[in-house]
Formats: structure tokens, sequence, C-alpha cells
């Protein structure tokens, strides 16, 4: 046993907590859902809730990285449309995370999880080739991507459903959502903090030890990515949703 930081951790807890960082590096620079792999791995060592106050500042490092390299591709009218409504589900979801307790919590992640991933593949297998236009729809996943990102730091999977709906090329795909996430995840910082006090001097000493998995996952899926050619790069995202669904429920 380790005591680190408040928290006593043994030898394969250190490992789990590199490979999550790993991992949410590679999801920043476009592995999209091996993110949600890290998210249940956290929580079976922390507890639902207390995982997202721990994960929050590991994201923020890696939405740098994802910033830092793909900023350029940004699509800023998008980003204009979904962040004032996403900071009102942020608001939302910290409410509601006040109200469910640590199990329930876990089953909401996977709801969210499932129902993105239908939809994305509806979408797919359907063949819609019509952009949304409708404000509408873009105030509607800001929303839900705000109490997603709050209450179990899954909103991956609803940025994906738009952003694919929007079809935006990889590049412009990912740099989006670098910048999205970044603004949003530092508007949470306070909630956690303040509201439900999950972020603490502690906790944030903790999360710096993910810091090199972060460095490596992000140039990892920065290379990845530019494998993967532009035609198969949207079934890549549902693909890799998929799996991180099954390993939640696994």
């Amino acid at each position: 046993m380790i005591d680190l930081f408040g928290y006593s951790l043994e030898f394969q807890d250190l490992m789990i907590l590199l490979l999550i960082g790993l991992l949410i590096g590679m999801a920043k620079t476009g592995v999209h859902g091996a993110g949600m792999i890290a998210v249940p791995l956290l929580a079976i060592l922390f507890g639902g809730k207390n995982s997202t106050g721990l994960m929050l500042p590991v994201l923020s490092f890696a939405d740098v990285f994802g910033v830092w390299y793909y900023h350029r591709h940004a699509k800023w009218e998008h980003l204009r449309k979904l962040l004032p409504s996403a900071v009102i589900g942020v608001a939302m979801g910290t409410y509601l995370g006040n109200l469910i307790d640590d199990h329930l919590f876990r089953q909401l992640m996977a709801s969210i999880i499932f129902v993105s991933l239908g939809i994305m593949v509806w979408m797919e297998r359907s063949k819609r080739g019509k952009i949304p236009t409708s404000k509408w729809f873009a105030y509607s996943m800001g929303i839900l991507g705000g109490v997603t990102t709050m209450v179990g730091n899954l909103a991956g999977t609803v940025m994906a459903l738009y952003l694919l709906s929007m079809r935006l090329p990889k590049n412009e795909f990912v740099g989006t959502a670098a910048w999205f996430f970044l603004i949003i995840n530092l508007i949470k910082v306070p909630f956690h903090v303040i509201a439900w006090k999950t972020i603490t001097l502690n906790s944030f000493l903790l999360d710096t030890i993910t810091i090199p998995g972060v460095a490596v996952g992000a140039f990892l899926g920065i290379i990845i990515v530019k494998k993967i050619s532009e035609k198969y790069y949207r079934w890549f995202i549902i693909l890799m949703t998929a799996i991180a669904s099954i390993f939640m429920i696994i």
C-alpha cells in the first residue's frame, strides 16, 4: 500500500492512473471513445461522483494538447452556438448530481453512451445527407453536452453526435471538440470545488501523476488520426464508441 497525497493506493492503482492519462490523451487528439474507457476505470477506483472531480484536471491537461495541435481547425460558428447552452447544462448537471446516488450515477453514464451510440449508427445507416440547421438543435445538444459532461465527463458522445451531423472533416471535428472541452472544463472547475467539493488540493496533486501518460497518449492520438482517411474516420468514431460502451457494461 502506498500513501500518496492522502490516498492509500496499491501499485496497480498507480498503473491504472497512468493508463487513464494515456487514454484521455488519445481521446483529446482524435481517438474518440478512448476516454469513455477511462471513465469507468476511474469510477471503479474512486466511486462515480468522486471520480468526476478527479477526472476533470486530467481532462484539462489533455485539452491543452488537443488545442495546441488542432486549434487552427476549429469552427467557431459551431462553438458560438453550443457554449452558452452548455453552460446552462453544466448548472443543471450540478443540481442533478446532488440528487442521485453513486450507483444511479454509473447507470446514467452507461445510458448516455448507448443512446448516443444508437443515434449515431442510425444516422450513418440511413445515409442522411441533410445538415441540421435549426438553432434549437444546437441549443439542445449544448444543454445535453453540459449536463453529461458535469454528471459523468461523458459529453464526448453528445459532441460527436452534433459534429458528425455537421459533416465536419476529421481535423475540424477534433479541433472544434478540443476548444469546446477546454472552455467548458475550465467553467466546470468552480462547480466541482464549491458545489460538489470533489476537487481538492490533494486530488489535484494526485492527478499530476497522469501527466506523462496524457502526453504520450496525445501524441499517439495524433499519429493514429493521421493514418485514418476521411472516408473511414466517421465509422472509426462510432466503432470506438461501441467498444467503450461494451467495456463500461462489463
